[in-house]
């Protein structure tokens, strides 16, 4: 993943969506990579040494600001690769995101000791952790893959609804507290603060119904 973001010009970030251990160090790994400008998955895979091309397609995002590209590949990970170190402790990887040169990870282990064994594992391999939050929780919760749930809601949103969302939520508006306004999201966006907060609205209940369905 560091490999493909350092050939990249404007990366935002790449999500491990799947992969699939092959033998000698070979992986077969799902990617969605985030730029802000358009690129050719295909070239960019050819540069890399030990990565072979299968297949990539542009995923909508809803924003004239963000491309993506959804791509499988097959390539050689050398030691320490995080997912090889994650599933060696048997931990289940339920998110993997490069962003900006780090990797952000939500993963679920079975004990707290199994925890701190593979905080101790990565720290020692990767030369540093850090540790974001901790939850308790009944079910462990789906393994990766969630670059295909982004898939899915940005083609059941309408494109204002998606982009008065993304602008909402990188501003900050969605953080406790509030770091910007209904107001300055509208702003951002060009249009009335009531079409920004209907569009909002419409969106959040949208997500709602592809999660649990109609009210009615």
């Amino acid at each position: 993943m560091d490999r493909l973001a350092s050939c990249i010009d404007d990366v935002q970030s790449i999500e491990l969506d799947n992969a699939f251990y092959v033998e000698d160090g070979k992986w077969i790994e799902s990617l969605t990579v985030s730029t802000t400008e358009p690129f050719d998955a295909e070239e960019v895979v050819f540069g890399i040494s030990g990565t072979t091309y299968f297949y990539g397609q542009t995923v909508p995002t809803g924003s004239s600001d963000r491309y993506a590209v959804r791509m499988m590949v097959l390539t050689n990970e050398s030691y320490p690769f995080i997912l090889g170190l994650i599933l060696r402790a048997e931990a289940i990887p339920n998110r993997i995101v490069l962003t900006q040169g780090v990797f952000e990870i939500v993963l679920t282990t079975r004990t707290w000791d199994g925890f701190r064994d593979l905080a101790d594992e990565i720290e020692a391999s990767l030369g540093r952790f850090d540790l974001a939050s901790v939850n308790k929780i009944a079910s462990p919760g789906e393994p990766l893959d969630s670059g295909r749930l982004t898939e899915v809601l940005v083609t059941k949103l309408p494109d204002a609804q998606l982009q008065t969302l993304e602008i909402a939520y990188t501003m900050g508006y969605f953080e406790v507290p509030r770091e910007v306004s209904a107001t300055d999201v509208a702003d951002e966006l060009g249009v009335a603060q009531s079409t920004m907060s209907e569009r909002l609205r419409t969106a959040e209940q949208n997500l709602l119904e592809i999660v649990y369905g109609p009210r009615h």
